[in-house]
């Protein structure tokens, strides 16, 4: 690992810290490629059942690519191909992904939130797409905002370079939640420690399932889904949640 992404494992969470405070976080190729394998390292360790993506300091979660050094949304074809490729890999991962977002996030760093299954952010975050005022595009995060975000919505983001508020991300599909900052912690605690105490095998077979999903007409997707849960069901996890409730205690997933 690099010192410009932190990674420690602990109560079934494996936390990816974007640690450049004095760049706002910017993103680099050696940022980018510490990502790729904290995220390696976090799928290879059985006791993790969840990644939480943050950030160091109080300017930015991420201001996206680093002008500075030509990466990813600043022209260079080769940072620009390998923050493709962190993109595909957080969009293909087979463990949730959580993104507490404490601080504005902009530009290449909305992709990496965009790529994670849940977000959430503090209220006084904002988020922000403002190539255009650089004489750029947001190209690839585009591919991820228009799975989450309506048409018009978009456009207004990518078109002014405008601040979207937290509590207007919310709403329009951006994020998962905006929470006040005097309840942020706790509330970021309590859905991590959810997301570890749950199956890992229900995890995964269900994030594959709703992938899959994408594009499929109704009548194709209920018959996929319906051959899935068939599967899900025999897992030993879903026989251990089946017990554990009539015996009215908590599961022990094992992951199988």
């Amino acid at each position: 690992m690099s010192e410009t992404v932190l990674y420690a494992a602990e109560g079934g969470i494996a936390y990816l810290t974007l640690n450049r405070p004095e760049r706002r976080n910017a993103l680099n190729q050696e940022m980018i490629q510490a990502l790729l394998t904290g995220l390696e390292c976090a799928a290879a360790e059985e006791t993790v059942r969840a990644v939480c993506l943050q950030a160091a300091g109080e300017a930015a979660f991420c201001a996206g690519g680093d002008l500075s050094s030509a990466v990813p949304q600043a022209g260079a074809p080769g940072g620009a191909q390998l923050y493709a490729e962190l993109l595909k890999a957080m969009a293909a991962y087979d463990k949730p992904l959580l993104a507490k977002v404490a601080a504005p996030c902009l530009a290449g760093g909305l992709g990496l939130m965009l790529a994670c299954d849940i977000v959430i952010a503090r209220s006084d975050a904002y988020f922000c797409a403002p190539e255009v005022k650089v004489g750029i595009f947001p190209y690839m995060v585009g591919a991820l905002l228009w799975r989450d975000v309506a048409w018009k919505k978009v456009m207004d983001m990518v078109l002014t370079g405008r601040r979207v508020p937290a509590v207007e991300a919310e709403a329009m599909g951006l994020i998962s939640r905006a929470v006040a900052p005097e309840r942020f912690e706790e509330e970021t605690a309590q859905a991590l420690a959810g997301l570890a105490a749950a199956s890992p095998i229900g995890l995964r077979l269900g994030k594959e399932a709703y992938r899959r999903l994408q594009g499929l007409p109704l009548a194709q997707a209920l018959d996929m889904l319906s051959s899935d849960l068939g599967r899900a069901v025999q897992t030993q996890d879903a026989a251990e949640g089946l017990k554990a409730f009539v015996e009215k205690r908590r599961p022990i997933f094992q992951g199988r």
